[in-house]
């Protein structure tokens, strides 16, 4: 079953989506404001050989409180919005489908029928390494940034740092019967 969802989250991303305009970003923010633009791509491989793969653009918009995520497909046309603040996230599909949860991370899985790591990526965009869920096996760069730990059930590399944070992140979970990759390439602040 979640393998049929991801071939058809990677088919989603490959068509183009019926225009529909979602929410704006956020506006403005505090000192705390931060955001990020670039490149993802998805790859999940199954024990049995079968690889799904999606691929595209995200904007990542947080003002510290609350963030959107942003993504797109390969051709431009956004294909999701995810919105979160504290105790509450939701997902919009292009075809104006909503899904609510608690948190992102339970928002991910239901949308995708595997984990993602949402929540962690406000910390990890900007170098960070979140309190919860401790993070082990954390390796530093001369500067005192995290390039390489365990969190949440994923192994993280993050690299090509720039005053922001890192540009290139790599993250990879093995689960029973499957690896998920999830790469993310930063091409903008």
């Amino acid at each position: 079953m979640a393998s049929l969802r991801w071939a058809l989250l990677a088919l989603l991303a490959f068509l183009l989506a019926a225009c529909t305009s979602l929410p704006k970003p956020i506006e403005g923010g505090g000192a705390d404001a931060f955001s990020r633009i670039g490149r993802f791509a998805i790859t999940v491989n199954d024990e049995d050989g079968k690889q799904n793969a999606v691929q595209g653009g995200f904007s990542w918009f947080d003002d510290g409180r609350r963030y959107v995520l942003d993504l797109t497909n390969p051709l431009g046309s956004t294909e999701a919005r995810v919105e979160g603040r504290p105790g509450a996230a939701s997902l919009t599909k292009a075809d104006g489908t909503r899904l609510v949860a608690d948190n992102p991370d339970a928002l991910a899985e239901d949308a995708f029928g595997s984990s993602m790591p949402v929540s962690g990526l406000r910390d990890w965009l900007r170098g960070r390494l979140p309190a919860d869920p401790q993070a082990t096996e954390v390796k530093r760069d001369d500067q005192g940034r995290p390039v390489a730990f365990a969190q949440g059930g994923w192994r993280a590399t993050l690299s090509r740092y720039d005053a922001l944070g890192p540009q290139m992140l790599v993250l990879e979970r093995q689960e029973p019967g499957r690896r998920i990759l999830v790469r993310l390439v930063v091409n903008q602040s």
